[in-house]
Formats: C-alpha cells, structure tokens, sequence
C-alpha cells in the first residue's frame, strides 16, 4: 500500500458522483448507509468511545493490523481498489467541479462505448467474486470460502449492504435489465477461458483470486454467482426494485435522453467507485473492531 489505512479513510469524499449515486440508492436499503469519513471519526462512531487516549490506542493497534501482511487486510483493499479503478478514473477527473449541478451525460457519449452484455455480465461477476475473496480476507477465512460468504449474506448491514445493493442496480439492472441473472449465468455457461483471459478487469484482478489457472478461477466465478443469484433474485422482489425505478430517482441529478439508455451504464462506470469507497468503510470498520477486541 501507498498510503497508510488511517490516510487513505481519511481521503474518502464526503461528495462526489460515487456518494450521490449511493444516496440516490437509501431508498433500496433504507438508513443502512452512513458516508462515514475520516479514521478518528470512524472510530468514534463504530465503538462510541470518547476517551482520546482509548482511541489513539484502537487506532494504532488498527494500524498494525492492517499493515500485518500476514494478515488478509491489504489484499482485500487491494481487490476492492482495482476492481474499480479501470472505468472510474476519467469519469471522476471530468466530474470533479460539477458536484451540485445537475450533470448531463450526453457530452461524454464522444468518449463512451457501451459494453456488450456479455462484457457487462463478466464485470457483474467479477464484482462479485471480489466480494467473496475480500470478505474471506478480512475475515481471517480461505479465500475460496463461497459458503461461508453466502451464509453472512443474511447478516450484511450497513456499507457492505449498500455495496450489495449498488451492484445489483448499477452492475446488474440497469445495464442488462430485469433478467440480469439469467444472462449472467448464460455469459459464464458459455464463456472460454480464452475469454476470460481477454478481459482487462480479470487481468487486473486474477493475482487475487482462488486458483492457478485461468479454468480454476472461471469454475470459482461460476459457483460463486450460483451460490449467490438466489440471494439476488430475492432482494430485487423483497425490496420491489425496477430498472425504471431506478432512472428515475438517478435522473434526479443525471440528465439523459431515452434512447441514449445504453451508455447510462458505461456513465456510472466511468464515473463512480461505490466498491472501493464503500469497501474501503469496511475494513476500517472490521480493523476498528477487532482492534478494540485485542486491546
């Protein structure tokens, strides 16, 4: 890591398109996401201490933790950061002064091209596995621990739930429409490890993954969406999510036209990072955590 951990929370923007997006999406998982920013901060929330001797202590004990290398911290940040930084780095410079406006997309169209489904249902599932190998890491559990993922589902709260959410609506909805998962598990049932191996996100990711070949990691993608679409089916019918839902609580800040629907994904791509900022709350939480349960 460039940074130290307590730096990199500190950085995390209090507004930007990320966070505006995410906002957009509380009335999914209503009150479960707070933008919480700053290392202090997040410690002074987490555990409601307020004695700064006790919290200058979970914060050094949490920075040792995480810069242990024998533990899962730097790589599960690691993972959550480049999952997202290939699409989100134009996006973020170009929108850096119109936080507060309401931004139209139709003048970066020049520099979008929508992807395909199939490159679409490969970025969902790689979304995912992230997920599932970042959580292992944090937890201290075999990075191939799909089952022990699935079960926490049931528990997921706060940030990592908002993340859930967000890649269901962004990655899943709204590019590939109601019946994301079925063209998902179609992509990976008929996808070659040549493709995959074609797939810039994959190869920036694949170090991170279960697997030394490209065949083991595809099968660990493929069963890690197996074990979770069901979860996924069942949280767009809970919460009653729709794609037009969805474009139109977006539209509140994002102007776009009708029939320039298919580049509104490649926009939020281009434009957000809700896996590193929201995966990034995490582990700080996690460390802060397991931090005041060692002192």
């Amino acid at each position: 890591m460039s940074k130290p951990i307590y730096e990199i929370v500190d950085e995390l923007p209090t507004n930007n398109m990320t966070v505006r997006v995410l906002k957009t999406l509380d009335y999914v998982v209503p009150g479960e996401w707070n933008n919480l920013v700053g290392f202090e901060n997040t410690i002074r929330t987490v555990t409601g201490e307020t004695d700064e001797e006790m919290i200058q202590q979970i914060g050094d004990r949490a920075v040792y933790l995480f810069n242990d290398k024998s533990q899962g911290y730097q790589r599960a940040l690691w993972l959550y950061q480049t999952i997202d930084r290939s699409d989100s780095a134009l996006g973020a410079a170009a929108l850096a002064n119109k936080i507060g406006e309401k931004v139209s997309f139709l003048g970066f169209l020049n520099r979008l091209t929508p992807n395909s489904d199939k490159v679409q249902a490969l970025d969902l599932s790689l979304k995912l596995v992230t997920e599932v190998v970042a959580f292992c890491q944090i937890n201290g559990i075999p990075g191939d621990s799909i089952g022990d993922f699935v079960a926490s589902l049931g528990d997921y709260s706060g940030e990592s739930l908002m993340r859930m959410a967000a890649l269901v609506c962004l990655d899943g909805l709204i590019p590939l429409g109601p019946d994301f998962i079925m063209k998902v598990e179609s992509t990976l049932n008929n996808l070659s490890p040549k493709e995959l191996e074609n797939n810039g996100t994959y190869k920036d990711i694949k170090e991170g993954l279960p697997g030394n070949k490209t065949s083991n990691q595809l099968d660990f993608i493929g069963e890690s969406f197996d074990s979770v679409k069901g979860w996924m089916s069942g949280f767009v019918n809970k919460k009653e999510i729709s794609r037009e839902g969805l474009f139109d609580r977006l539209s509140n800040f994002i102007e776009y036209s009708e029939d320039k629907l298919d580049y509104f994904a490649a926009f939020l791509d281009m434009t957000t990072n809700y896996y590193e900022h929201t995966g990034t709350q995490t582990l700080a939480r996690r460390l802060i955590e397991r931090a005041v349960a060692e002192i």
